[in-house]
């Protein structure tokens, strides 16, 4: 970076961190090239807080979910890290979760729903598109390791059907 560009270079990196926060992203790498042996490489991160160790039940006998049934409750140690676990469902995608076809509707599973493989198990929309995203096989629903509404990224677990 060149003293040409010191400022304009500090508000382009301030500028890359608001939209970082605005858009609820944990990284943003770009590459600016002034001319030939002028460039600068900018990478912006943040760490944030992920649902890995929430588990939302809901009871299966219940006739109705109420608000006690869908709060966060916690689940397996913090030391077992539910993607290494066989069963889990990775995120093939960033975008943001949504565990019911709409909203005020009924999930597509909750925890001890017996699924099929290709069952539609939650959507994640990604750039305005609705992607379900099925079961990788038959199973058990062990535990929903995302909140509705909720950002993923790529490869983080969303679900552990065994």
């Amino acid at each position: 970076m060149t003293k040409d560009h010191a400022s304009d270079d500090v508000a382009f990196i301030k500028a890359l961190a608001e939209l970082l926060n605005a858009n609820d992203l944990t990284e943003i790498k770009v590459e600016r090239e002034y001319a030939e042996n002028d460039t600068l490489s900018v990478r912006v991160t943040k760490q944030r807080q992920t649902a890995a160790n929430v588990q939302y039940a809901t009871p299966a006998a219940a006739p109705a979910p109420s608000a006690a049934a869908s709060a966060p409750t916690q689940s397996a140690p913090a030391s077992a890290d539910p993607a290494d676990h066989p069963g889990a469902v990775a995120s093939p995608m960033v975008g943001t979760a949504y565990l019911s076809p709409e909203p005020g509707a009924d999930a597509f599973v909750s925890v001890g729903s017996q699924v099929s493989a290709g069952q539609t198990l939650l959507i994640i929309e990604a750039m305005k598109t609705m992607n379900h995203i099925p079961a990788p096989h038959s199973g058990v629903v062990k535990r929903i390791l995302v909140a509705d509404g909720s950002a993923v990224e790529y490869g983080a677990p969303l679900m552990i059907v065994e």
